[in-house]
């Protein structure tokens, strides 16, 4: 085993017991204090509310990552999200409907919905034609989920994904709507798009963070948790390699 995998086996293997650590100090029904206060998720739960009470739903866009591919980690972190938003608006005249552009991300989008109904205790009120495969390819996915913003009584949209550049035609399209948009991608041009049209938008890792910031569970908790001690252990080595550098150490 050379040098890199050993070091990227250590990485791993702090990660996951940094992860079941916080996930077996957590207290049931304790809220986790010390997150730093996102604008974004406080005018996302307003949204919510207000599409509650205007009789309006939410559009949850999940991308068009493959499940085989390494961008399917942005997907898996954006079902967690449908889940919590599912469950929030599970009672509301119109529920949410999710898109995605990946035939298996969409049986998921589906599955997630039932079980959040499910859990709600309402399965009768779930509707499977929410989760929907809006196209399998960049620009079919763009027009399936442009009808949205004009119809279905859309309030919000929670992009959240692997997307391309081409999505600034939907939140650039919701904007003249004035329809509120809360996005995140693990691709950089979507991102660069995405931080010019969105209302607002989340850089980098922050998208990992989303289910946490919605108290999707105690493991999403414990994964951002593990996300900023990994952030120190980088400064950390940064400094330290630097200081020792200056020291002719290295």
């Amino acid at each position: 085993m050379n040098l890199d995998s050993l070091i990227a086996l250590v990485v791993v293997l702090v990660s996951a017991g940094s992860i079941i650590y916080y996930w077996l100090i957590q207290k049931p029904g304790r809220i986790i204090r010390g997150l730093r206060p996102m604008p974004g998720f406080q005018r996302l739960r307003r949204a919510i509310g207000l599409s509650v009470e205007q009789g309006n739903r939410l559009h949850v866009s999940l991308g068009k990552a493959s499940l085989v591919n390494p961008t399917s980690a942005s997907s898996l972190a954006a079902l967690a999200a449908l889940d919590r938003i599912a469950r929030m608006n599970s009672l509301s005249d119109r529920p949410p409907i999710a898109t995605s552009g990946d035939g298996a991300l969409a049986i998921l989008s589906q599955d997630t919905m039932r079980s959040a109904y499910r859990a709600s205790n309402t399965p009768e009120l779930h509707d499977p034609d929410r989760g929907r495969l809006a196209g399998p390819t960049a620009m079919s996915y763009l027009a399936g989920i442009l009808p949205l913003v004009k119809g279905e009584f859309v309030f919000a949209h929670v992009l959240l994904g692997n997307f391309g550049p081409e999505i600034a035609l939907l939140t650039e399209t919701a904007n003249q709507k004035e329809q509120f948009t809360l996005a995140a991608s693990d691709s950089l041009p979507a991102q660069a798009v995405l931080y010019a049209t969105a209302q607002e938008v989340l850089i980098g890792e922050e998208l990992f963070a989303v289910p946490a910031y919605l108290q999707a569970g105690p493991v999403h908790t414990a994964s951002l948790q593990t996300q900023d001690l990994l952030r120190l252990g980088v400064i950390a080595a940064i400094l330290i390699a630097a200081i020792l550098s200056l020291a002719g150490v290295i």
